[in-house]
């Protein structure tokens, strides 16, 4: 499997394609790319300046999947497409849809997807986001006509297009929806946890995310959606679980980073392999196991360990991956024994959340204690 872009994407499709056995090529313009060190090999190459030379490689590979969101970038793999190994695992024209949250939620509201209210209407505390940006860039929480004005000379500043919708509060949840560009399947439902940036530090997978019933709403939303788009690829939907039933915020037609690793130790279930059928007109082969998993980054410095979002894991440093480490079930992590500062993304999964629970908390007790760690240090968000 080709796997174009060597930052948290790459991490996570080098990982998923390692658990379902591919062996993996890392193509990315950066010598110190994280993801290249957990592939078979690697290749130092930008796609868009040198595309033959990317061609070539991709010629050998069974499939593709840009792991990165540069546009630039995508645009060019998409047009060589044609001359790769086998299928490309990325929808051009469902990314581009996503990437508008004006065009993806004209698509949403058609179907009645349950969204946060829109401006004027919902009035303050708002959230002020550009169409076109992608995480947190540009966002901001408003709470009066000052900072209403601030936050929309932001997106200006941006080249973007404001959207204006209600602040809603609640646990952060996300699911994955794959299609073949006329039928599309969801799967797991997650939660996705937050540090005190709001940036994603730890994703938990067990039953009880939603209930029955807002379970298959929320999968259904997703299935509509991806058909409705003509998906071909690889989508998330991600939202705020309410008092009031949960809000979608927005979806992503790439593969993400974190939940499907989180899915897979929970459930059993590898969406990459899933992606790589559904594009080869291969059957399903799903088969959910009962069970729970944590999936979270950590930082070390010095004597402190703190819990951390994506951002800052990815400045890890030639990760590998490790099993048993600290006797956490895995690890993919640049620790090395004597080294003042490291990070580490933990795996941890069990028949239930309890068991995960505890197994979590043993492994975080070895690092301390192995570690000669003083503080564990776990920040949340001011408001959620």
């Amino acid at each position: 499997m080709g796997i174009v872009g060597g930052a948290l994407q790459g991490i996570e499709a080098a990982y998923l394609a390692r658990k379902a056995g591919y062996e993996t090529v890392v193509l990315d313009r950066r010598e110190d790319a994280p993801a290249r060190s957990l592939a078979d090999s690697s290749v130092t190459v930008n796609v868009v300046k040198e595309p033959e030379k990317a061609k070539k490689i991709l010629a050998d590979c069974d499939a593709v999947i840009p792991a990165l969101e540069e546009m630039d970038a995508l645009v060019a793999l998409d047009s060589m497409k044609e001359d790769f190994g086998g299928p490309f695992l990325f929808d051009l024209k469902s990314y581009n849809i996503s990437s508008s949250k004006q065009r993806s939620n004209e698509i949403m509201g058609r179907y009645g997807v349950p969204m946060p209210r829109p401006w004027p209407e919902c009035g303050f505390p708002a959230i002020v986001k550009p169409s076109c940006q992608s995480g947190s860039v540009g966002v901001s929480e408003v709470e009066n006509k000052e900072q209403m004005d601030a936050a929309l000379k932001r997106v200006e500043e941006l080249g973007d297009t404001p959207v204006i919708q209600e602040f809603v509060h609640g646990k952060s949840i996300s699911i994955e929806v794959i299609g073949n560009g006329t039928s599309a399947r969801s799967y797991i439902t997650t939660e996705v946890v937050l540090d005190r940036n709001y940036d994603c530090k730890q994703v938990l997978c067990h039953p009880g995310i939603l209930s029955e019933e807002e379970d298959t709403r929320f999968g259904l939303c997703a299935k509509m959606t991806a058909e409705d788009m003509g998906l071909n690829g690889l989508m998330d939907m991600e939202a705020i679980d309410t008092p009031n039933g949960f809000r979608v915020l927005e979806i992503d037609a790439r593969i993400p980073s974190q939940t499907p690793a989180c899915i897979l130790a929970g459930t059993g279930i590898n969406l990459l392999d899933e992606l790589y059928r559904a594009c080869s007109g291969k059957e399903s082969a799903a088969k959910k196991q009962p069970g729970a998993s944590s999936y979270e980054h950590f930082h070390i410095v010095g004597d402190r360990m703190y819990t951390t979002g994506e951002k800052e894991f990815s400045h890890v440093s030639d990760p590998q991956y490790c099993e048993g480490l600290f006797g956490s079930d895995e690890m993919i992590t640049d620790y090395r024994p004597g080294k003042s500062e490291w990070r580490c993304t933990m795996i941890t999964h069990g028949k239930d959340k309890d068991e995960v629970f505890w197994k979590r908390k043993d492994a975080i007790k070895a690092i301390m204690d192995e570690c000669q760690i003083d503080e564990y240090i776990d920040l949340s968000p001011e408001v959620v």
